[in-house]
């Protein structure tokens, strides 16, 4: 009787489970865990972008924002299914939530972002967030970001001394590099610089 019961609450608990994450959507920030059960190299865990866009490899970029994980799942098996002989079986599942804007309750911090953004100025995060996270919930960028040379200036409140870390949120957007772990602090600086002429 006992195995019985077990066996039902995890039924019914998993279900569950499924069921809420059928129904969430999707938002910048957000890491998805994307599963090719015909090809395992393409497995893997992606960022959905500020723009609301994830990276698929053969597929390009897919709109993930706003949509729930079997409608992402449907595009990307649409995306797959001319490179093989049959329409692939993919699993997509949330690997991961991203940071969201603090509201002003519990503990944050003010980080700042100028530039070539579409909302620059202060924004209040709670604090841990990454600056990937941060800059998944900031707005997003102009058409004339320099992504390749993205600045984060954080000043040693002690001595006064500024540091400059460079981040190409470019390779990370082509999937060429991994995800940044850059935990942001208070006062943190973020600079998106305009391209170049060629650039």
């Amino acid at each position: 009787m006992g195995r019985i019961l077990v066996s039902l609450f995890l039924v019914i608990f998993l279900g569950t489970a499924a069921s809420a994450q059928g129904q969430y959507k999707v938002r910048p920030g957000d890491t998805l865990r994307i599963e090719v059960l015909e090809d395992q190299s393409l497995n893997r865990e992606s960022l959905v972008l500020p723009d609301g866009t994830v990276s698929v490899p053969m597929v390009g970029s897919v709109a993930a924002g706003g949509k729930t994980l079997d409608a992402i799942r449907a595009d990307i098996i649409a995306g797959l299914t001319p490179s093989f002989a049959s329409a692939p079986n993919v699993f997509v599942t949330v690997a991961g939530l991203g940071a969201r804007v603090s509201s002003g309750t519990g503990r944050s911090i003010d980080v700042y972002i100028m530039g070539a953004v579409n909302n620059p100025g202060k924004i209040k995060v709670r604090s841990g967030t990454s600056l990937l996270q941060f800059l998944a919930e900031s707005g997003g960028f102009t058409q004339f970001a320099a992504k390749k040379r993205i600045q984060l200036r954080r000043t040693d409140r002690k001595t006064g001394q500024t540091t400059v870390h460079k981040f190409n949120y470019k390779a990370i957007e082509d999937g060429s590099a991994n995800v940044s772990s850059i935990i942001l602090k208070r006062g943190d600086v973020i600079v998106v610089p305009e391209r170049r002429l060629f650039e």
